[in-house]
């Protein structure tokens, strides 16, 4: 199997269903080997709470995360690639 490179990517998470936070944290956990940092952003207004993940490893184990993330009820989430040249 041949190894694929890394890719940057920010995966942007929105969070409306709060009994949905320990299961994002515990698919962030599962991915922290290619996790760069993170800021979460609870925005009481909206009664939502934002979350952005700086990710280097390879783009199906991006692709992965953020589908698994996408999935879970209450949740939504997007990955945006860094473009390279």
């Amino acid at each position: 199997m041949e190894s694929q490179e890394s890719r940057i990517a920010v995966i942007g998470i929105i969070v409306e269903d709060r009994s949905a936070v320990e299961a994002v944290n515990r698919l962030l956990h599962d991915y922290s080997d290619g996790i760069i940092g993170r800021m979460g952003l609870p925005y009481e207004k909206k009664s939502v709470n934002i979350i952005s993940v700086v990710v280097d490893t390879s783009p199906d184990r991006i692709s992965a995360l953020s589908g698994k993330l996408g999935k879970l009820p209450g949740v939504t989430a997007k990955a945006l690639y860094h473009r390279q040249t």
